[in-house]
């Protein structure tokens, strides 16, 4: 059974090399294949926060002249004495 390496992260490629270096190639690839199918693949979540921006943000997805320009903003929330809300910082190419 061949196993498809370039299909493979690099850990995965690591462990591969050292099945085979210290239980030989046939072994290694039974093992590895086991190994592989037990393993569980991640489900990536979703941000909730990111969510609701996206959904704030959604009325201006065909609005030519609302531009983020090309480094785009970051959004941080007010800090000081007596500040509330949010601030948005145009980030600058460093």
């Amino acid at each position: 059974m061949a196993i498809d390496e370039k299909s493979l992260t690099k850990g995965q490629v690591r462990k591969l090399n050292a099945l085979r270096k210290s239980i030989g190639d046939d072994l290694a690839e039974d093992a590895f294949s086991k190994w592989l199918a037990r393993q569980v693949t991640e489900v990536p979540t979703v941000d909730p926060v990111a969510e609701q921006i996206t959904g704030a943000l959604a009325g201006f997805e065909n609005d030519r002249k609302f531009n983020l320009g090309r480094y785009g903003y970051t959004v941080r929330r007010a800090k000081g004495k007596g500040q509330s809300g949010f601030v948005a910082v145009r980030n600058e190419k460093s």
